[in-house]
């Protein structure tokens, strides 16, 4: 992992340049085997081919970063259990090819970021406790080519992220458990790249991202199955290119281009023999860009998607004999993009969007319930192309 840090005299500036290349394979392996625990359950695991941070806090900064992975990258976190895993649990599992992040407080920071990943990521997550007993879990498991974050509090940024993924993404597992008396979620995140921006206390942000997602497969799966449980929630979300920018500020100026050419695939499968109240809900898109200024009056946005290759298809399933509510949801989008701005801050929205999908797309959902059950509800959507711009309140 490399870190570079500016200092706090708002008349200095930084300039640094970070390249990174690996090629070994990594692999990062969790067992927990538990018997009986009263608070609960915690288990990381984390696999990750390059690593890098930025962080400018009253110093403006400049970056040139280049990160390439070229090796196998496998998590993979387990948690087995035969009485009893508390009141508390969370299992996060995590995998990814080039990580980088870039932070700008009360400063500017320029940046070019270049991340390429030609290796294979997997993150796999598991909790299995046939005769155990659950209150209150999380169980998380995400797997990612490439993934940049930039994020602002009262800052400016101007960068140029380009993203290349060539590899297969997968994030799977799920949890098998007798007894649930809270909440469980499971649910896993894969993506070929991704880029993420948030923006707090008055920032401004104008990026140009270039995602190319050329892997053959891009998956997310969860599988749960419980005897009794009270709320739970299956999720999965698979997407071949992801960005997702959110600002409170005077401007939010987004240039995006996306080309995907994977099968992407998401599906989540859940059953309960009794339930209170149980989803499975799946989500699978080529490509994803959405850029919202909540609370300033700009929003920019240059879109370009094109969809090309495997396809997307999504499934989603929940089965269960007795209960309250029951519901499944699947949604597959060949491209889909969206632009908010804020109208009570004398918010325009200027959008220029090209989509093209030229592959099948495809959303099932399935919702059982054999006994009886209160409310019973089933959501399946599939759309080629998909673009919402709005300013409102």
């Amino acid at each position: 992992m490399c870190v570079m840090l500016a200092g706090v005299a708002t008349s200095q500036t930084v300039q640094g340049t970070n390249n990174q290349i690996n090629v070994g394979n990594l692999f990062a392996d969790q067992a927990l085997n538990v018997v009986t625990v009263e608070e609960g359950v915690t288990a990381t695991t984390t696999a990750a081919g390059n690593t890098f941070g930025l962080t400018a806090h009253g110093a403006d900064a400049g970056v040139t970063s280049n990160q390439d992975n070229q090796g196998t990258i496998s998590a993979h976190g387990v948690v087995d259990v035969s009485g009893s895993m508390g009141a508390s649990s969370n299992v996060a599992t995590t995998a990814v090819g080039n990580g980088g992040t870039a932070f700008a407080a009360y400063a500017t920071v320029s940046g070019f970021m270049v991340q390429t990943n030609t290796g294979a990521v997997t993150a796999l997550g598991q909790i299995e406790g046939p005769t155990a007993q659950a209150g209150d879990v999380v169980q998380s498991t995400m797997a990612a080519g490439n993934s940049q974050g930039l994020l602002l509090v009262n800052g400016s940024m101007g960068a140029r992220v380009s993203q290349n993924n060539q590899a297969d993404i997968a994030a799977d597992g799920g949890a098998v458990l007798q007894y649930v008396s809270g909440t469980a979620v499971v649910a896993g995140t894969a993506a070929g790249n991704n880029i993420e921006l948030t923006g707090a206390n008055q920032s401004a942000a104008r990026v140009i991202t270039d995602q190319n997602n050329g892997a053959a497969n891009v998956t997310a799966t969860k599988f749960a199955a419980y005897g009794n449980s009270y709320l739970t929630t299956t999720a999965a979300t698979a997407s071949g290119n992801n960005l997702n920018a959110a600002n409170e500020g005077t401007l939010l100026d987004v240039a995006s281009h996306q080309y995907n050419t994977a099968y992407v695939r998401a599906q989540a499968e859940a059953s309960s023999y009794q339930f209170g109240g149980a989803q499975a809900t799946a989500y699978g898109v080529g490509n994803s860009a959405m850029a919202t200024n909540y609370n300033g009056p700009g929003l920019v946005l240059d879109n370009v998607q094109v969809n090309d290759g495997g396809g997307v298809e999504v499934i989603a399933s929940f089965e269960g004999n007795s209960g309250y509510d029951a519901g499944s949801s699947a949604t597959a989008i060949g491209n889909a993009v969206s632009g908010y701005a804020c109208n009570l801050c004398g918010g325009s929205t200027t959008a220029n969007n090209s989509q093209a999908n030229n592959v099948d797309v495809s959303a099932r959902a399935t919702t059982t319930v054999r006994g009886s059950g209160r409310a019973v509800v089933g959501v399946s959507t599939a759309t080629g192309n998909n673009a919402t711009f709005s300013v409102t309140n």
